[in-house]
């Protein structure tokens, strides 16, 4: 085998195997519910052998807090959680991906005027024990004001609970096995709930959405549904993540119009209850303007103030170097003037007089000299000169 071709398989080989190298696999914790799982599954099986990520689902469902548990103990790499779990500080947040809507149902003939008689005396499904919808419904029930003890939590839909709570995205397909039930209006009580948990938001069901459970637009509550990562993962592979989905939106969007329409590229994550990660914020800078871009402007001024100082500076040198010329042509002219009236001068005291004059004019340059308001260039000695001659030639060979 000749040498060059040779070279070139060694390098081919190692692009090859370098591109091998960057493709990430990410593992994802399995959602707990139903639709969510589908979701994950879905955002799993959309990043293709094309992409520089790879996402593979881990072995059993895990809820909010014990999906946040594997990520941070290294069992698995990312999550898809509720935006209801408790501040750590090993945990970054990823992106928000779509919205989680509080759905309480209730049988249609229980008094669902207030939030207190619709409880009363209530059998209530709100998920397991842990579960982020149970844990939402008994915080908003405090915070407005509701007696816990009025209603008992019941195991499971087959106990024909009178109350479900359902923490869910918004899905038509949601209550399609449960027509005999309403959804609640929170009404202006949602505002009590939302004040006191920034990460909660006011939401509105339209009317028809769940056909007759539905038969009026319902105030409710969403709180965001998070991709969350350990603090430590690499920033590039979070950037990698994130361009991914956003990649795959309008796939998402076709599955669930609903939920990933309004994905942008410039997400909103200041509800998070977990610091972002240092990779999502370099994504959400992507467009952000460099440090010399940035202060481009700053230096634009300041380069243009020290050219307009500068210039200052030159006109005022210029300005301070005429009039020091001015003061030197004076002298010029009067020396000149002395020197043309010799042939006029008839009398000893008009010598003297020429003479004195002369003598004055040399003692004023040389005081304006120590003054520094004359230089002692080549025009103070070419005064000097000029003086010391017409004195010589006024018969002063002293001077």
């Amino acid at each position: 085998m000749r040498p060059i071709p040779l070279i070139l398989m060694i390098v081919i080989s190692i692009n090859l195997s370098s591109c091998d190298r960057d493709r990430q696999e990410l593992r994802l914790v399995v959602p707990f519910g139903q639709i969510d799982r589908v979701i994950a599954e879905d955002l799993s099986d959309l990043f293709d052998a094309g992409s520089s990520t790879h996402l593979s689902m881990t072995g059993s469902a895990l809820s909010g807090g014990a999906a946040v548990d594997a990520v941070a103990s290294g069992a698995a790499d990312i999550a898809l959680v509720t935006n209801n779990q408790a501040y750590r500080s090993d945990i970054a947040t990823v992106m928000p991906l779509y919205s989680t809507v509080l759905h309480i149902a209730y049988q249609k003939d229980r008094d669902a005027s207030t939030g207190s008689t619709l409880l009363s005396g209530a059998k209530v499904y709100a998920g397991p024990e842990g579960s982020a919808s149970r844990a939402i419904f008994v915080r908003i029930v405090n915070h407005v004001g509701l007696d816990v003890n009025a209603f008992e939590f019941v195991a499971d839909l087959t106990n024909d609970p009178d109350v479900v709570i359902v923490f869910a995205p918004i899905s038509p397909e949601l209550f399609t096995d449960y027509p005999d039930f309403r959804l609640f209006n929170f009404g202006s009580a949602v505002d009590a709930a939302v004040l006191l948990n920034p990460h909660f938001r006011p939401f509105t069901i339209p009317a028809g959405t769940y056909g007759a459970a539905t038969t009026e637009a319902i105030v409710t509550i969403a709180v965001d549904k998070i991709l969350i990562t350990r603090n430590d993962l690499d920033s590039s592979v979070i950037y990698d993540l994130i361009d991914g989905i956003l990649r795959l939106r309008p796939a998402l969007a076709a599955k669930r119009p609903g939920l990933f329409q309004q994905l942008s590229e410039d997400f909103d994550a200041s509800r998070s209850r977990f610091i972002l990660h240092s990779g999502t914020q370099d994504y959400l800078q992507r467009s952000a303007p460099t440090v010399y871009e940035r202060y481009s402007g700053v230096a634009e001024v300041g380069v243009t103030l020290m050219v307009a100082l500068a210039s200052a500076f030159i006109a005022g040198l210029r300005i301070f170097k005429m009039r020091r010329k001015n003061r030197i042509d004076r002298f010029y002219s009067t020396t000149i003037e002395i020197r043309k009236s010799l042939d006029t001068l008839t009398s000893p005291a008009e010598y003297k007089q020429a003479i004195s004059r002369l003598h004055e004019l040399q003692n004023e340059a040389f005081d304006l000299l120590v003054d520094e308001k004359l230089a002692a260039d080549e025009s103070f000695r070419i005064f000097i000169t000029l003086s010391n001659d017409v004195l010589r030639q006024l018969g002063t060979k002293d001077l």
